[in-house]
């Protein structure tokens, strides 16, 4: 065997390590399932302390109606629950004559950074059966909402409540 390809076969060699290893790395750096569990740790961590302990003050409009109504929700607590996109939240409903405070399960989904909190159809004891789609934007909220056949918007400002 001659020395030019001894020298060949070497440089392949390192060469081929040296691809793999870039590889490997690119893989582990570059990977978005990898780094989604720092992300999503942040953005838990971050919409917990945000939207435990608040008020959700606003308006929401009735479809058919121009004339908004004032809203309020309160939400003592929110944690996320192992199982998939669900988050326990601890709220307090007001609605008619109605005055309750339990736990919901309720699924939060993510546009990037931003939580969107997404019922479809879910049971309130002694409420009923609602559906909504709320965007949290830093201290604000807006989306829509349906209660049966009625529906509409709603938005407004989140409050920390005073301790």
């Amino acid at each position: 065997m001659n020395i030019a390809k001894l020298e060949s076969i070497q440089y392949n060699l390192r060469m081929k390590s040296y691809l793999l290893f870039l590889a490997v790395v690119g893989f582990v750096v570059g990977n978005p399932v990898l780094g989604r569990a720092d992300d999503d740790k942040a953005r838990f961590t971050k919409f917990t302390k945000e939207l435990s302990g608040v008020k959700l003050v606003g308006q929401f409009t009735v479809d058919g109606s121009d004339t908004p109504s004032k809203e309020e929700y309160t939400i003592l607590k929110v944690k996320k629950i192992e199982q998939g996109d669900l988050w326990l939240f601890k709220a307090r409903v007001k609605y008619g004559k109605i005055d309750l405070t339990l736990p919901m399960p309720i699924p939060v989904k993510w546009a990037g950074d931003t939580p969107v909190i997404s019922l479809d159809n879910l049971t309130i004891p002694g409420l009923g059966t609602f559906s909504a789609h709320v965007v949290i934007d830093g201290n604000k909220y807006a989306g829509t909402w349906k209660h049966g056949k009625a529906g509409g918007h709603m938005f407004g400002k989140i409050v920390k409540l005073k301790k």
